[in-house]
């Protein structure tokens, strides 16, 4: 069997590219999450922008991969693999945990001269906010109902014993990857940036992802929609409409009023 690239190891494609210039969209999954779950958003996208997924070591395919726990390092990690994808505009999109890494990403390709065309973070508060969340550190018992809370994992799995087995220690790793994950003050980014987030997210408030501002000296944007932490599976249209340039039709997303910066620090828990 031939041994797969960097580039089969680490990305997954749903769909052929679209002819022309289309935007090349890299989506980075949450704590916990696989590639497999943007295959919905892939597949909507189909026409409109080629859409690569990261696929995190410890799971699915890669399941007999040690995890990368460090946010740094796995960010160090997928640079040096989307780094040379040059030949379409790169737009990066993470969410939750995905959004830190998609940063750390988006950061380390500017320091090396490579354009981003657009990031868009999720669900995730600006790096500068960090709350002492110890989630990883609970029994399994507990892990378990973190998951659950947050609804971003079908519930069904924890109803079998083997697959819990298959995917906890993945969602602990990516649990400790994300809240031991601090920010290093450098150069802002230049490149635009829009912030996504649910006006009900347990995980991050409208003013913590308004802070995404003071990442950037492009533009900003700020998208509040009703719902919680995964808010994206009952917007997906609008989200699609995002990623691939185009107006939102009529959705029930908004654009809010970005309010001035806070206080830099980290904030309360």
């Amino acid at each position: 069997m031939p041994l797969l690239s960097d580039t089969d190891l680490w990305l997954r494609r749903f769909h052929d590219a679209p002819q022309g210039a289309a935007p090349r969209v890299v989506c980075f999954p949450h704590a916990g999450g696989a590639a497999s779950w943007y295959r919905p958003l892939a597949t909507g996208l189909a026409t409109r922008a080629e859409v690569l997924v990261v696929q995190y070591p410890g799971r699915q395919d890669r399941h007999n991969e040690p995890l990368i726990d460090d946010v740094h390092v796995l960010a160090r990690r997928i640079t040096e693999v989307v780094a040379p994808l040059r030949d379409r505009p790169l737009v990066l999109f993470g969410h939750s945990m995905g959004a830190s890494v998609a940063f750390e990403v988006a950061t380390a390709l500017q320091a090396g001269s490579a354009e981003v065309a657009h990031l868009y973070v999720s669900g995730r508060r600006a790096p500068q906010h960090s709350h002492d969340e110890q989630v990883h550190r609970l029994d399994d018992a507990g892990v378990i109902a973190e998951v659950r809370r947050l609804a971003g994992t079908d519930s069904r799995v924890f109803d079998d014993e083997e697959l819990v087995r298959m995917v906890l220690p993945a969602i602990r790793g990516d649990y400790r990857a994300a809240e031991t994950y601090r920010y290093r003050p450098g150069p802002p980014l230049t490149c635009p940036v829009t912030a996504l987030t649910g006006d009900a997210d347990p995980k991050t408030t409208v003013q913590e992802a308004a802070d995404w501002q003071e990442r950037t000296t492009g533009s900003f944007q700020l998208r509040v929609f009703p719902g919680g932490h995964f808010f994206l599976a009952e917007h997906s249209e609008a989200v699609m409409d995002l990623l691939s340039g185009e107006s939102p039709s009529a959705r029930r997303s908004t654009l809010t009023p970005v309010p001035g910066p806070s206080p830099r620090g980290p904030s309360a828990c």
